[in-house]
């Protein structure tokens, strides 16, 4: 999924609040540099899951048989590549 830069940062925002609420966590940096943290790692996370979307689209139209995005076929395989990527991708057995 693509967010703008806005959506990014007030997610990271919207995670840093929720995180300095948490009475059960202490902090040894500013809050500033948390967020940034935060941005950074949405950032990765969501390049990662472009990456995996684009292997998967790849695998579904590398069949033989033409299938459309949109159908119950389409997103069956969808689903059963992209979950197979994340697992390769973390390195959990299938």
């Amino acid at each position: 999924m693509k967010l703008s830069r806005e959506k990014i940062n007030h997610l990271s925002k919207l995670i840093l609040r929720q995180i300095l609420s948490d009475e059960r966590v202490e902090f040894f940096c500013e809050e500033n540099e948390m967020r940034l943290e935060i941005v950074n790692i949405l950032r990765t996370e969501l390049a990662v899951e472009e990456e995996i979307d684009d292997v998967v689209r790849h695998t579904i139209e590398s069949y033989s048989k033409d299938i459309r995005e949109g159908t119950e076929e389409w997103e069956i395989l969808y689903h059963k590549h992209y979950n197979e990527e994340t697992k390769r991708r973390r390195g959990v057995s299938l």
